[in-house]
């Protein structure tokens, strides 16, 4: 009977360990490896950052649900893969060897890559739970004495849309406070026009978020390079279709909020024939590695190309939907090789995305996420707001019952469908 280690315990990692357990042969072991007892809700973060969320009700602990699942939880993290011994080094010092390995882990957040930037200097995040709490914090403080706001993603950043939300749940938030007009609002980002995404747009996103922001007074810079943060400025480097320098701004901020750009975690960086440059672990269409056979990669932590050259480097966004197709072609070619089989079935990486605007937002479909596509849809109304809050009690719910059944893919075809998605309880943010 084989060992199956699943490493991450995120939106990749939890469906994964959850398919992997519905579908492996009697007498298999699963096992899954994270850094932490809990899983986050990661898409919740920018309410949380606000106040509209707390911890508890993002998290959850995955102790109780794994061991009624029949899944071993280690989650002291992983300090190094060796693959070439099928073992990961575990952080409470013992080694878990395996016969198959799943990487699903979340990123490396590369803050160091530019001067002043990040939560332990002159910025805030929300890119995990314990930064969107700090973040809170530092939110209220800010509310108490208002003044510039600057929100955005630097170069290399690969994740879009939470800025795009943060910066219009900021503004709902500061609208609900009655302090809006104090507080002028910069969107900073390296995306060639706002609404690209990373994905060469989709629908009319670029129409749409260019509404979107002049409706809320939000003044944005596109092809912006950000050179170094300063506890009161960001300065920014705005270049033309060529990528050569524009203009050079000094962007006033009391409060900064950008996404960095994303590495492999440090445990996978540097192994030959795992990773590319930055990290990223390589994968064939079957999500498999072509070094080691045996270890596939789902979610963020894969390596995939940009969609285009543009003038300042964006990546590719790994979203859930798509994520979700990589778990269950996966969990199919693992079934397949136990049983003596060749890997024969390839993720859709089709794409959905909800981006909440606290009280309203923008919903796009992407069928496959990398153009050329069969399906090119965006839409944008007060029901993508509710949606979002089903879907956040929707997924957290299949998390603490261990269901292991595609979430996504039911939302879009809602979507498609031109049906509106229902909460399953009242949809209500405080504030």
């Amino acid at each position: 009977m084989a060992h199956i280690v699943v490493l991450g315990a995120g939106i990749g990692g939890i469906p994964m360990a959850y398919e992997l357990k519905d579908r492996a042969r009697p007498g298999d072991r699963i096992t899954v490896v994270s850094n932490s007892d809990r899983f986050q809700f990661v898409p919740s973060n920018p309410w949380v950052a606000v106040g509209w969320r707390k911890r508890g009700d993002i998290t959850v602990p995955l102790a109780e649900p794994f061991a009624r699942k029949g899944i071993a939880f280690n989650h002291s993290g992983c300090r190094a893969l060796r693959p070439h011994d099928n073992a990961l080094d575990l952080g409470d010092g013992t080694s878990l060897g395996y016969d198959q390995l799943v990487i699903a882990t979340g990123p490396d957040l590369a803050f160091d890559e530019i001067e002043g930037f990040g939560p332990q200097a002159n910025t805030i995040s929300i890119c995990h739970v314990d930064h969107a709490e700090a973040a809170a914090q530092r939110w209220e403080q800010f509310c108490r004495d208002p003044g510039p706001l600057v929100v955005g993603a630097v170069q290399g950043a690969s994740c879009f849309g939470p800025a795009y939300e943060f910066a219009m749940i900021a503004d709902a938030d500061l609208r609900r406070r009655r302090i809006r007009h104090k507080v002028p609002m910069t969107f900073v980002t390296s995306e060639p026009y706002i609404g690209h995404l990373g994905l060469g747009g989709v629908g009319d996103t670029k129409g749409l978020l260019e509404s979107a922001l002049r409706e809320r007074h939000i003044q944005w810079i596109a092809n912006a390079r950000v050179d170094r943060f300063e506890p009161d400025t960001v300065h920014v480097t705005e270049v033309d279709a060529d990528g050569k320098d524009k203009a050079r701004h000094m962007v006033g901020s009391r409060l900064t909020m950008m996404l960095p750009a994303f590495r492999g975690i440090a445990p996978l960086r540097g192994v030959e024939g795992l990773v590319n440059p930055r990290g990223f672990v390589l994968t064939d269409r079957h999500q498999r590695n072509p070094t080691f056979r045996n270890v596939f990669g789902v979610g963020v932590c894969i390596a995939i190309p940009p969609v285009e050259k543009t003038p300042v480097p964006v990546g590719v966004p790994k979203t859930g939907y798509m994520i979700e197709t990589m778990v269950t072609a996966a969990a199919h070619n693992i079934r397949a090789i136990l049983d003596g089989k060749e890997p024969t079935e390839e993720a859709t990486w089709n794409a959905l995305c909800l981006a909440d605007f606290g009280d309203s937002g923008v919903a796009f479909v992407a069928m496959p996420q990398i153009p050329p596509r069969n399906v090119n849809w965006s839409s944008h109304g007060r029901w993508v707001h509710l949606a979002k809050v089903g879907f956040e009690r929707y997924f957290l719910r299949k998390v603490r019952k261990g269901i292991g059944e595609p979430v996504y893919e039911r939302y879009a075809l809602k979507l498609l469908g031109l049906t509106r998605v229902q909460p399953d309880a009242p949809a209500t943010l405080d504030g």
